[in-house]
């Protein structure tokens, strides 16, 4: 009001809710959002049912997929959701303790608030707690030499991680040995050594096919591609040793003009002209091909009828309509470079493979091509008995792979089963007595959080939290620091190292940066102004997707 004229700055509609308020319905939201996570952590966590808008249903305890699918719609959980991703394009793993841990540090942060600490104070010791616990994970991380990716000692350390990682999900048992060696396997194939001594890893490198039918000890891995298609003309080889690819991106038929054309024929002879001329045309296009000695071609467009005819009287191997991905890896992996233009092909623009051949997988057939001239592209295929058992398969063998891709750039491991929380929690409690003013109690609240990432743990292997915490506080106080719990035996360990529990010093870094990212970034909001919700149209319904918001979510209706 000024001079008693109320002044209107915000459209009719929009709702507004400043201070405190603000801030703790942002952090129900997110809390809220953890707490569907919490049951999932671990190697005995639980798996959630994700049904999408059209019925179909995800069956999985992997947190990026969890997240990304149940389509969050407050602003402050999707904040948590923003984590996640970070956490899954930067280290591929960990992002179930990233939303859990950053929903425990917002629950601590809720406590002080009611004790009137300031939201200021508590990022400032958020900040200087997460330096602290970033310092303490690298202290206690253990060396792995990896120089040599087929020694014995990188092998080991290989395994551990891999094994670690799979157990947290739903495979565990006959199969698991068959995938720890494919993942390693897999990894050895991409690695390149740096002249530092250090390893690049592109994932993209790495192609996984799923194929249902059998189970997953029928999973493989191929030095080369799968390329899922079949030959295209029955008179065509199965088989070809030491081949010579072609790969063309154009293809092998007569192109339709791009605007509307008619032909005027007076006479049976001109049909006959005609298609005598389409003919000759597709011929010397395979006579182009075959002169270069080309005796398997890739096609990433289709091929004519009279095309596959004249191919097979050469006793060329064709293949058509190949993913533009896949022409790309299939280009990087035999050497070959994509022929744009027939008449530009030449004998340098083909690729080498020792074999390339038709296999039938399943009901349906698939080409191979393996002995590639540069053994840096392989391809995982998946076999499953149903579609979701095969894509649970896919996340958790991305999993693995993202988790020694890490390894490789960060060569050293930290023990897992929640000692390395453990453990950063004891230090920050010593930290917090060095910190003065109320900061101080912001770094201890920063310990609790990362201490009950532990008994989360704890919780799933279904032991006494209380009793737990106390026994694994009195290990690490006597200088156990690889002391955690050993979910698949419910009890606690002084060694996890010993015990092949661990996990990349990467991840456990990346998922304290993320978790502390994300928790500040709510602390700091201390005004919501929401846009009033999209009016429905007329004769529709007020669901959500008519802007009808989520009751009870802060009053957001749209985004």
């Amino acid at each position: 009001m000024a001079s008693g004229t109320p002044v209107i700055m915000l459209r009719e509609g929009t709702s507004r809710s400043t201070g405190r308020d603000a801030l703790r319905n942002n952090i129900i939201a997110a809390r809220t959002l953890a707490e569907i996570l919490r049951s999932s952590l671990g190697p005995k966590g639980l798996d959630k049912m994700l049904i999408d808008s059209f019925g179909d249903v995800t069956i999985t305890n992997d947190g990026a997929t969890i997240v990304k699918d149940m389509e969050i719609q407050h602003p402050a959980a999707k904040l948590l959701v923003e984590a996640a991703k970070a956490q899954d394009s930067e280290v591929g793993d960990g992002t179930t303790s990233a939303v859990v841990l950053a929903g425990l540090l917002l629950e601590k942060a809720e406590r002080l608030l009611d004790q009137n600490v300031h939201p200021t104070i508590i990022i400032e010791g958020y900040k200087r707690a997460q330096e602290r616990a970033l310092e303490a994970i690298s202290q206690v991380g253990v060396k792995v030499d990896v120089t040599d990716l087929h020694s014995k000692q990188a092998e080991e350390g290989m395994r551990k991680v891999v094994e670690t990682t799979l157990s947290s999900k739903f495979m565990v048992g006959e199969s698991s040995h068959k995938l720890v060696q494919l993942v390693i396997d897999a990894i050895r194939g991409v690695a390149e050594r740096r002249e530092d001594g250090t390893y690049n890893v592109n994932m993209d490198n790495v192609k996984i096919d799923k194929k249902k039918g059998g189970s997953l000890e029928d999973s493989a891995l191929v030095r080369g591609l799968i390329l899922d298609k079949e030959v295209v003309h029955a008179a065509m080889p199965r088989r070809v040793e030491k081949a010579k690819i072609a790969v063309v991106d154009f293809g092998l038929e007569v192109e339709k003009p791009e605007i509307t054309a008619k032909i005027s024929i007076t006479s049976p002879e001109q049909i006959r002209n005609f298609l005598d001329e389409q003919t000759k045309y597709l011929k010397e296009m395979v006579d182009k091909l075959a002169a270069i000695g080309a005796n398997v071609v890739v096609c990433q467009k289709g091929i004519d009828d009279v095309a596959q005819h004249f191919l097979a009287k050469k006793g060329i191997m064709a293949v058509r309509r190949v993913k533009r991905s896949d022409i790309e890896k299939l280009e990087k992996a035999i050497g070959a470079r994509i022929i744009s233009s027939v008449k530009d092909a030449a004998q340098d623009d083909l690729g080498y493979a020792d074999l390339v051949e038709e296999r039938k997988v399943g009901n349906d057939k698939m080409v191979f091509i393996e002995g590639v001239k540069k053994e840096r592209v392989v391809n995982v295929l998946l076999r499953g008995s149903n579609d979701m058992a095969i894509d649970e398969a896919e996340r958790s063998i991305n999993d693995a792979l993202h988790a020694l891709r890490n390894l490789l750039r960060n060569p050293s491991i930290v023990a897992g089963g929640g000692a390395v929380e453990e453990e950063v929690s004891y230090k920050l409690r010593q930290f917090a007595t060095q910190v003065g003013g109320k900061e101080q109690l912001a770094v201890q609240a920063y310990a609790e959080a990362v201490e009950e990432m532990a008994l989360l743990l704890a919780e799933t292997a279904g032991l006494e939290p209380v009793s737990t915490l106390v026994e694994l506080r009195n290990k690490h106080s006597k200088g156990l620091s690889n002391s955690g719990v050993d979910v698949m035996k419910g009890k606690l360990a002084d060694d996890m190292i010993a015990l092949n529990i661990v996990d990349p010093v990467r991840v456990k870094e990346q998922v304290i940066k993320s978790a502390t990212e994300a928790a500040t970034a709510v602390l700091k909001i201390d005004d919501i102004i929401a846009a009033a919700p999209t009016k429905a149209p007329q004769g529709g319904g007020g669901g959500p997707e008519a802007g009808g918001g989520m009751p009870g979510m802060g009053g957001f209706g749209g985004d």
